[in-house]
């Protein structure tokens, strides 16, 4: 788990606890925990008790976005923080265009994860 600094805090528009990740999900806090331990999901502490919460944008509905986990990976590969993949993930990229979390959240996964790619070399 990752402290949250103000550029990035900036940067994401919104972010949700692990307990209303667990509601929308219709699983179990400690499952949710087990999503970002895992590395499917990037879980900060933020706010004045320092909760940890999820960027908003990481849940459909009532599933994680499809291709995020794949992303995570492949930043986590090229020796990304959490800290920088949220970064990364939440600053607008005129050739998507947007940023690469929206175009993950507009299932545009393999512009996304072409670009995640070419940040290895």
């Amino acid at each position: 788990m990752t402290e949250i600094d103000a550029k990035i805090d900036a940067l994401v528009p919104a972010w949700l606890t692990l307990p209303d990740i667990a509601e929308f999900l219709g699983i179990e806090v400690t499952r949710v925990r087990q999503l970002v331990k895992e590395g499917q999901l990037i879980a900060v502490r933020r706010g004045e008790n320092r909760a940890l919460q999820v960027p908003a944008a990481f849940i459909d509905g009532d599933k994680v976005v499809k291709g995020l986990s794949g992303t995570l990976t492949l930043l986590r590969d090229d020796g990304f923080t959490d800290a920088e993949m949220l970064e990364w993930l939440f600053t607008p990229d005129p050739s998507l265009p947007g940023t690469p979390a929206q175009a993950l959240t507009e299932n545009r996964g393999t512009e996304v994860k072409r670009r995640a790619q070419a940040l290895a070399v």
